[in-house]
């Protein structure tokens, strides 16, 4: 029996002590935790501390609880999907993402018009209020079951030279870069990676555990003088997946001598 014997809250003495235990070990990544009765017994507190520990360790990220199951350790190993983020053309002019598309689509694809917020609006150099045609898309990988959310939004004024962005939204992204070089575009990407901890209707949409963050990236397809065309969103649980990118060294721009 190892009873707590340290200042502070009584259950946070509890939860520091099953931290320890997880941190060296002795409780090992995936394996079930002790019953409340036992960690009552180990540490000689009462059942309520023990919760409050156990929720204390939730909200940190260490601990998951399965109903019916119990409380088990948190893995902190491999991710389960590497997503490779680089964009391929063939020799044919059609665009590819690495090794295909991953993802199955887990329902119809949702279609809408939708207007520019703060942060779409700053990643398309667009002013507040500017009309967007929308399509959103709940994804999963069918090895691992990861899920994600994935969003295109495209500016109005982009869809004017080609009619069928507006009229099917839902187009595919590698799709639409193909519509875009066709209509005489020669394209180009930036993409912003940031971890964020996620809405209610991502934590449940994703099926996050708790204190997981979400990998929110934001991919924009610019044309040759620097305008943006497009902007992707992809969501997913920062628990279940891993970005790879392919990085090349720029040239340095040509200095001119000076007469």
């Amino acid at each position: 029996m190892s009873e707590i014997q340290r200042p502070g809250a009584l259950y946070q003495q509890v939860a520091a002590a099953i931290r320890e235990a997880i941190l060296s070990g002795e409780f090992a990544p995936d394996a079930l935790l002790p019953s409340e009765a036992q960690l009552m017994a180990r540490y000689g507190v009462s059942r309520p501390t023990v919760r409050n520990a156990i929720a204390a360790l939730r909200a940190e990220g260490l601990v998951d609880v399965r109903h019916g199951k119990g409380s088990f350790v948190r893995s902190a190993g491999q991710p389960a999907l590497t997503l490779e983020r680089r964009i391929t053309r063939t020799a044919d002019g059609t665009f590819v993402m690495p090794g295909g598309d991953v993802w199955d689509e887990a329902e119809e694809p949702s279609t809408y018009r939708t207007r520019t917020t703060k942060d779409t609006g700053r990643l398309l150099q667009l002013g507040a209020e500017e009309a967007l045609f929308g399509c959103d898309r709940l994804l999963i990988d069918p090895s691992s079951g990861t899920r994600a959310m994935h969003r295109t939004l495209i500016p109005f004024t982009t869809a004017e030279g080609i009619p069928v962005l507006a009229e099917e939204p839902s187009t595919r992204p590698a799709a639409i870069y193909g519509l875009l070089t066709q209509d005489g575009h020669k394209l180009t990407w930036s993409e912003t990676v940031r971890a964020r901890m996620p809405l209610p209707d991502e934590r449940t949409t994703l099926r996050l555990p708790d204190a997981t963050p979400v990998l929110h990236l934001a991919r924009v397809t610019h044309s040759a003088d620097g305008r943006p065309l497009i902007l992707e969103e992809l969501r997913t649980g920062a628990d279940r997946a891993e970005l790879a990118y392919r990085i090349t060294a720029d040239k340095q721009p040509t200095r001119r001598a000076r007469a």
